[in-house]
């Protein structure tokens, strides 16, 4: 399916800034596991001259056109009118959309004004995309060569909209099945691993193999087409497995959604608990990891020592190493883990304390100087990182974080500590 896509944005809250493009950037990723390739991202205000000249131009340089937003009855419809006109459709008043905005507006418990009803006026023709999650339906269509996909721009609609209703659309165009498996790293930069398999990526045609930054870890997206489902898996067993091979115990997981879940699933099949003691993290490895539904049956619960006398009175680190060799050091990481393991009668313990910055401690300790460490019952561990003084604050609190995980996954799974 060598099909190329742009994504229409449309909605001035956009372009102010005031909201980000959350649509846009799902989307690009649906899309790259369907192994089209999205060309151009437009944002285009709510000005129907402007829409116009955006739908234009998408029309000279795209065979598949995704819109997000103006769908709504605020907006007058501007993104179906647009379109609509751009391909001489008529809009077509649909009583079947008619009858599941009324039936929206009910469940709801809220009274539907009329001027909800122009969300039923759908272009002559299409398919009509149920939205089951608001009022407003999407529809696609092809015309001149070109498909067409409206979806709705409030990311709690956009997302299952191109999920359940827009992905078998686009299925459908292509011959054959398309799959993919994402395969999840940690401990590797992006250009690392990259320089590990650029000739390999530029050399395969099917499957084919992209990488992915995500915050502090990495992704490889392998991707394959073939006439059945069990064919394309077959293309692509080889190529995970060659992956794996390559990168060892920084591949974390298989299609698998992040570190703390991985962690969580670890603890669980082994019966065992786990809490947190955290400094610079602020809760961070609590907050990530009770994210995850489920973890109370392995969790047992965090205490933030953000300060000495908490480090002492609630952890009992010894007030002779945090006057010996401070707060942030191996020392003090080890204690934490220790402290905390004491405290909540957990298996295994994580502890973090660092430099966040801005500026640097009172010992001198540079910005990014982070400590992480694993107390366990055949004893604790500490890794030093060096992350630098560079990365905002936040990066560097989510990158120590995820190598306190990582260490209780390491450990879970019977490997190394690594580095």
């Amino acid at each position: 399916m060598s099909h190329t896509v742009e994504i229409l944005s449309v909605g001035t809250e956009l372009l102010l800034g005031n909201i980000a493009n959350t649509d846009a950037q799902m989307l690009s990723q649906g899309l790259s596991e369907l192994g089209l390739n999205v060309y151009w991202h437009t944002v285009v205000g709510d000005n129907p001259q402007r829409a116009r000249d955006a739908v234009a131009l998408a029309k000279e340089r795209a065979d598949i056109i995704i819109t997000t937003g103006g769908l709504g009855p605020t907006c007058d419809d501007l993104t179906k009118n647009v379109l609509a006109e751009a391909f001489g459709k008529q809009l077509v008043f649909d009583q079947g959309s008619a009858e599941r905005i009324r039936a929206y507006f009910q469940r709801i418990g809220r009274t539907m004004t009329d001027n909800n009803l122009q969300q039923a006026m759908l272009p002559q023709g299409c398919v009509i995309l149920e939205n089951d999650w608001g009022t407003a339906p999407g529809c696609a269509f092809e015309a001149e060569g070109v498909h067409v996909i409206m979806l709705p721009g409030p990311p709690s609609e956009c997302r299952p909209m191109f999920q359940y209703r827009a992905r078998p659309y686009l299925l459908s165009l292509s011959e054959g099945v398309i799959a993919s498996h994402t395969i999840k790293l940690f401990g590797i930069g992006e250009s690392t691993m990259e320089a590990q398999l650029r000739e390999q990526m530029n050399a395969m045609t099917n499957p084919t193999l992209a990488p992915y930054a995500k915050e502090g870890e990495c992704e490889l997206r392998v991707t394959a087409k073939a006439a059945t489902d069990e064919e394309a898996q077959a293309l692509l067993k080889p190529t995970v497995e060659q992956v794996k091979a390559l990168f060892g115990s920084k591949v974390y997981g298989v299609d698998v959604p992040s570190l703390e879940y991985v962690v969580l699933e670890g603890l669980k099949a082994k019966g065992l608990t786990l809490g947190a003691a955290e400094s610079c993290t602020g809760g961070l490895i609590a907050k990530r990891l009770t994210d995850v539904p489920g973890a109370s049956q392995a969790f047992r619960g965090g205490i933030v020592s953000y300060t000495n006398q908490v480090k002492t009175s609630a952890l009992g680190v010894p007030q002779e190493v945090l006057d010996q060799y401070g707060a942030v050091s191996a020392e003090t990481a080890a204690a934490m883990a220790e402290g905390v393991r004491r405290a909540l009668g957990c298996d295994i313990a994580l502890s973090s304390t660092g430099v966040a910055g801005p500026d640097r401690d009172d010992r001198g300790n540079e910005v990014g100087t982070m400590f992480v460490a694993i107390a366990t019952q055949e004893g604790t561990h500490v890794r030093a990182l060096k992350l630098g003084n560079r990365p905002m604050r936040e990066r560097l609190r989510t990158q120590t974080a995820s190598h306190a995980l990582d260490l209780a996954r390491r450990y879970l799974s019977g490997l190394d500590f690594g580095a």
